[in-house]
């Protein structure tokens, strides 16, 4: 079963359920899918007409959770700690669908191993190293974290 069915499914469950926390995220993931896939019928890209496939849906939700955990920290900030845990609450629901994270160790000897692949030995393949990583580990780990690691190792 592909992301997206697994999460039309549980928002299924969702509704008969009658679990409104899961729901309302759940639906919020599935407005975030459709207006990729509006996006990509106006562009009239490649695959316009079957919508997004696994690895945007798996960009959507990263960046999904990137945004919450930002909200939160700012929510703390501000001393509204129950919108913090509530978006907390959206990151747990919407990880169940991500694949699991890759550590520092993992992370660091993905960034080996894809530059050995690709060859790079400048910072001019920076480009190189981050798209194989991109193509193998999309939603494992957080590439803006990456980035920098990936351009200390080439400098």
């Amino acid at each position: 079963m592909d992301l997206r069915d697994r999460i039309g499914e549980a928002l299924k469950n969702a509704m008969r359920e009658k679990d409104a926390k899961r729901l309302s995220t759940l639906r919020l993931i599935n407005a975030a899918i459709k207006d990729r896939d509006i996006a990509r019928r106006g562009e009239g890209g490649d695959g316009a007409e079957n919508g997004v496939g696994e690895d945007e849906i798996l960009q959507i939700l990263g960046k999904m959770v990137k945004q919450r955990h930002e909200s939160a920290r700012a929510y703390e900030e501000g001393g509204r700690l129950e919108l913090a845990e509530q978006e907390r609450d959206e990151i747990t629901i919407i990880e169940e669908y991500l694949p699991r994270q890759l550590d520092e160790t993992e992370t660091a000897a993905a960034v080996e191993a894809a530059i050995a692949e690709t060859g790079a030995d400048s910072i001019r393949d920076m480009g190189k190293v981050m798209g194989a990583l991109k193509s193998k580990y999309t939603g494992q780990m957080d590439f803006g974290s990456v980035g920098p690691m990936v351009k200390a190792r080439l400098a």
